[in-house]
């Protein structure tokens, strides 16, 4: 393929940037084909990861032109959150805006917030800097559940090695779910982590549905857990039938909905016994449960384990 056929992609980078943050997405979109990805330091010269890896680049952000599909911005370690150097953030402002798309990860939604991309936006981090981002960042309605979390033409993605998930939905926007499934292949990439403690997202644990008004309920479970997520208000969503929508799951997903609606909620409250401290009942409550009896049931036969034991096993102290 000819460069000019391929998307043009930039990612940022600098000193103490996060050897995987940048590593991930570029593997994948390397693997997918289709891109043409250059790394930009502010001055065009080699910057130092953070572990110690040295980094040579293509070319300085000021000579990317604004003929440009996607930048992509890696995150730093979390105590090198301060004291962006100013012209790095009118760089980002300045391709960000100009961009098809921009992209973070994990602590890189804060540079795209100290540079004004993400104000009035949905955004996502690392889920043990949510809170910081939430505080530092009061017109960023910061979602601390979610792998990845796309407004309009802005995508972050949660820690680390949430980079290449979204990577992943990247590469399914522009060629399709094939080419991420065979992405994903090459890579060995788990859908379900060993040990349980990291975010995973319950939309890439299914097959790509191929039907849009299904694609379209599973997004909105996802999005809102604890949303009227019955037969009837699915199908009311997807304007089909109780019945259709039920064959539609069955046909190409291979579970019902009631299964799907469960394993979401079960995500997120998950995510949440692990990044923060608030009651059971109210983890129940924020996730569609409605009690937290309910969600005990729910965990145990998806999990075979209590909410309450899932914390004290996997919260972070």
């Amino acid at each position: 393929m000819e460069d000019a056929d391929r998307r043009e992609v930039v990612v940022v980078v600098y000193a103490g940037v996060v050897l995987l943050d940048l590593a991930g997405p570029v593997q994948v979109l390397d693997g997918a084909g289709g891109y043409r990805v250059r790394l930009a330091s502010l001055d065009g010269r080699p910057v130092r990861s953070d572990t110690g890896v040295v980094l040579d680049v293509d070319c300085a952000l000021s000579d990317v032109d604004d003929r440009l599909d996607t930048v992509v911005v890696p995150g730093p370690l979390p105590g090198l959150l301060e004291g962006f150097p100013p012209a790095l953030l009118a760089q980002i402002a300045r391709l960000g805006g100009a961009a098809r798309r921009v992209a973070s990860v994990c602590t890189g939604a804060f540079l795209l917030a100290e540079a004004g991309l993400l104000a009035g936006r949905q955004a996502t981090t690392h889920w043990s800097m949510c809170a910081e981002l939430a505080a530092r960042f009061p017109g960023v309605a910061v979602r601390p559940d979610a792998i990845y979390v796309r407004d309009d033409q802005v995508v972050t993605s949660a820690g680390v090695t949430a980079g290449i998930d979204l990577a992943l939905a990247l590469v399914e926007e522009d060629q399709g779910a094939d080419a991420a499934r065979t992405a994903a292949r090459q890579l060995v990439v788990f859908l379900r982590r060993p040990g349980g403690q990291s975010q995973f997202s319950v939309r890439s644990d299914v097959p790509a549905p191929h039907t849009p008004a299904l694609r379209a309920v599973l997004d909105a479970v996802v999005a809102e857990p604890a949303a009227d997520h019955t037969l009837s208000g699915m199908a009311t969503r997807a304007m089909v039938s109780e019945r259709h929508l039920t064959r539609l799951f069955q046909r190409e997903l291979g579970i019902t909905p009631g299964q799907y609606v469960s394993r979401a909620r079960v995500e997120a409250a998950r995510n949440l016994l692990e990044s923060c401290d608030v009651g059971v009942e109210t983890v129940a409550r924020r996730c569609g449960f409605g009690s937290s009896e309910t969600m005990r049931r729910v965990f145990l036969q998806i999990l075979g384990t209590t909410p309450t034991a899932y914390r004290q096993r996997f919260a972070y102290p």
